[in-house]
């Protein structure tokens, strides 16, 4: 896979920077921001991303890091999800038997 990712530059950047801004995005995003400072974000992090393309050149995993850490991430998404339909269900359990 390296190999491939090291063939493909532009493809490799491409993904370094969607992954890059999906962790700013769900993770360091609080609010939302006015157009200009939303423009600078994502200029400094496709500077950002271009060190990470270095780094990736010279042999270091940061895709399989950056896929790992999404990966995680989802994971966590979709147990809050499933722990927000399991409370939702004991509510509406509970509720139900209070009007019984």
């Amino acid at each position: 896979m390296n190999e491939w990712l090291f063939e493909h530059v532009w493809i490799t950047y491409a993904i370094i920077y969607v992954l890059v801004t999906y962790v700013y995005n769900k993770v360091f995003r609080v609010r939302k921001l006015p157009l200009l400072k939303d423009a600078i974000i994502y200029v400094l992090i496709g500077i950002g991303t271009f060190v990470l393309l270095v780094f990736q050149m010279f042999g270091l995993p940061i895709v399989l890091c950056l896929l790992v850490a999404v990966g995680l991430m989802l994971l966590v998404r979709v147990r809050y999800f499933v722990e927000g339909r399991q409370k939702r269900k004991a509510d509406g359990e509970g509720q139900s038997e209070a009007k019984g």
